[in-house]
């Protein structure tokens, strides 16, 4: 550890002409790393809903189907734009009335079902299917395509086209995102720290850093919109400690060594050893993200995991070459700070300390009530503008065609045409279907099936399936529409156990029991992996029991604000949350405790020990803690994604409460508990 202390002092322009040079197929990662919008295809691939969903992508390319709302434009306008649209390159078809029937018969002779499908007063609907699945590349590029030759009489709505807005508007707030969140942390850094010229070299090593993981991930072969906009600002907020701990401690080494070079290699080396507990805990809090039956919590866990490997490899290799590099700049240019020295926090903590042990037990019941019982939505439209275009239309189907969301029911062909047209009764029937469409009551019994163009044949019957389309007046996510899909479900396995229901509403419901069950294995995952760790740094069976009952506590109180003010929140939150703050604050009750046991076996009684431990910790705790706080929180408050500002507002505010319980809190209970981990540890004093 020492000569590799030595090597990267030493050899500082070796390790920045290194750095530049990895920065160029750093880039080129980046660039070619996929990004998937489509937070359903996470799902597990053995459930009915994603088994359906393969079918309806590799039979009938029905997976990715968008309804074209139409209104006011006369039929032979409708049948120009359907044709230019069927032209459009990723475009399977697009079918309207006009391909079962001749745009001359009158409306009012339609067969009453078709009529409420396809037409309501001035309003019509074409159904467009495309060749690749709903979040291809292809798919996405074709709807750019449809939006260019419609009008504002037209609404494009479906999965797709939502995902379509959601990718526009990811890649247009996310380079903003990392754009405000390294102002924000300069300013914190500016106003908390000495050297002007530091925050600056903080911000370029660990952007680096961040750059290596971007590009890094073209080892996944893509990752999710979310982790895109979430993995720069938790990475710059999670690995600013490495960074401001090597600084301290070079700082610290200066006053015993006139090299310079010497004084860095020490604190590398101390540096080292003092952040390898700390990282192995967050990198463990992501990695349990990996447990999840929702791949997009592996997504989230292993570019977060890596990210914080390649920070902490930046912050004892790049960060000391940047700094030796430029040692002159940062003494020279100095400033007054305006973050205290916490002389009278240590005090108020040290002398009332019972005061803060009252606080915690008084809190703990309501927090994790209020954890447990906080709301949470599924609907992932919900996240979105209600501007945004593909949210109009949606809206605009609802209202118009009484059409929120379509179920497709994909029964065995060797089923018998009665038994089809009996479940189709049965499912019409259902509460909430508006409609039900299938191939034999679309065409009806008098007309030949010789007569029936094979587009539309094809539509209906290919792969060994009959496809039955059910449109619902319910949302996804909602209990009613989750009543429903049981029992349309219900209906179909009675008929052929091997029916399947996919769709949006299927796939949300699935996702609803998919949560529900990651949600608890996750939490207990992060915990068991974090509290083993600590027991090995600490040598302790008790230490790691307050240390995580400490940020679980800020964890409860966080998660369960949301119960208390009446506020829903994203799914997603209430499985990654926990662990994100567990995993990143845990480090500040790390260095708290540390401190504290060194004090103790520097000699001093434990009231002095918690006095000096909490005084020496503070200003490190609170300029990580706020500058996670300033990154996280701006995105918050600028985001036009309700998904990541809630994300983002939840880890801001999290970072604070974990600071203010490590603070005031942790002091408390160490202070109290010392004796009995002074018996449960190894060499706790000594």
């Amino acid at each position: 550890m020492k000569n590799f202390g030595k090597w990267i002092s030493n050899h500082t322009k070796t390790v920045l002409i290194v750095t530049a040079v990895l920065i160029i197929p750093a880039i080129f990662g980046f660039i070619n790393t996929k990004i998937n919008y489509d937070i359903l295809s996470y799902l597990p691939q053995n459930l009915d809903s994603t088994k359906g969903q393969k079918v309806l992508d590799d039979v009938y390319s029905d997976a990715a189907t968008s309804m074209l709302i139409i209104e006011g434009m006369p039929n032979k306008d409708v049948v120009k734009l359907k044709e230019k649209i069927k032209n459009i390159e990723g475009v399977e078809n697009a079918i309207w009335i006009d391909d079962a029937l001749d745009i001359s018969v009158p409306k009012d002779m339609l067969p009453d079902d078709v009529k409420k499908q396809m037409f309501n007063g001035d309003s019509t609907m074409v159904i467009i299917k495309y060749n690749d699945s709903v979040a291809s590349e292809n798919t996405l590029n074709a709807i750019e395509k449809i939006k260019s030759v419609i009008n504002k009489q037209c609404f494009l709505s479906g999965m797709s086209a939502i995902l379509k807005d959601t990718k526009d508007l990811a890649d247009k707030e996310t380079p903003f995102y990392v754009i405000l969140a390294v102002i924000i942390s300069l300013v914190v850094l500016l106003i908390s720290m000495e050297s002007t010229f530091v925050p600056i070299i903080f911000l370029i090593s660990i952007g680096i850093g961040i750059l290596f993981n971007f590009g890094t991930n073209i080892i996944f072969g893509e990752i999710s919109y979310i982790t895109k906009a979430l993995a720069a600002v938790l990475q710059l907020g999670v690995t600013m400690d490495y960074s401001i701990f090597l600084m301290h401690r070079y700082e610290e080494e200066l006053t015993r060594f006139e090299n310079r070079k010497q004084a860095m290699a020490e604190a590398i080396q101390t540096t080292m050893l003092s952040i390898s507990g700390s990282s192995l805990t967050t990198i463990a809090g992501f990695l349990a993200l990996c447990a999840m039956d929702l791949t997009l919590g592996r997504d989230i866990g292993l570019v977060m995991s890596k990210g914080v490997v390649i920070g902490v490899i930046c912050s004892v290799t790049v960060l000391p070459a940047l700094i030796l590099t430029f040692d002159k700049l940062i003494h020279k240019y100095k400033h007054k700070t305006i973050i205290p020295n916490f002389d009278n926090l240590s005090k108020v903590v040290t002398t009332h300390y019972k005061v803060f042990i009252a606080i915690f037990f008084v809190l703990l019941v309501p927090a994790i009530y209020g954890s447990n019982n906080a709301k949470v939505y599924y609907n992932l439209d919900e996240t979105l503008p209600k501007d945004m275009p593909s949210i109009v239309a949606t809206n605009k189907l609802k209202d118009k065609f009484n059409m929120m969301t379509t179920h497709f029911i994909l029964v065995n062909e060797n089923v018998k045409p009665y038994k089809v047209k009996e479940i189709t009764k049965k499912i019409e029937d259902v509460k909430g279907i508006t409609s039900v469409i299938s191939y034999d009551k679309l065409i009806g019994p008098a007309v030949p099936e010789e007569f029936i163009p094979k587009n539309i044949r094809e539509i209906f019957k290919s792969g060994g399936y009959n496809l039955i389309l059910a449109n619902s007046e319910y949302k996804a996510a909602k209990d009613e529409e989750n009543k429903q899909i049981d029992e349309i479900i219900d209906i179909v396995k009675s008929y052929d156990k091997g029916a399947l229901v996919a769709g949006e509403g299927p796939l949300t419901k699935d996702l609803i029991t998919t949560s529900d069950r990651d949600f608890k294995m996750v939490s207990v995952y992060s915990i068991i992996a974090i509290f083993l760790i600590i027991l090995i740094v600490f040598k302790s069976i008790s230490v790691p029991i307050l240390l995580v009952s400490a940020i679980e506590f800020a964890i409860f109180i966080n998660m369960g604000i949301p119960y208390y003010t009446g506020n829903e929140i994203p799914f997603v939150a209430s499985i990654v949350i926990g662990t994100i703050q567990l995993g990143a604050t845990v480090d500040y009750a790390i260095l708290m405790t540390s401190r504290f046991r060194e004090e103790l076996r520097n000699g001093y009684e434990k009231h002095e020990a918690i006095l000096i431990a909490v005084k020496g910790s503070a200003k490190s705790i609170v300029t990580s803690g706020l500058t996670f706080f300033g990154a996280t929180g701006a995105v918050a408050m600028v985001s036009d994604m309700s998904l990541i500002r809630s994300l983002c507002f939840l880890i801001s505010r999290g970072a604070l409460i974990s600071m203010a319980v490590i603070l005031l809190i942790l002091p408390s209970l160490l202070l109290v508990s010392e004796g009995i981990i002074n018996k449960t540890s190894l060499k706790w004093r000594v």
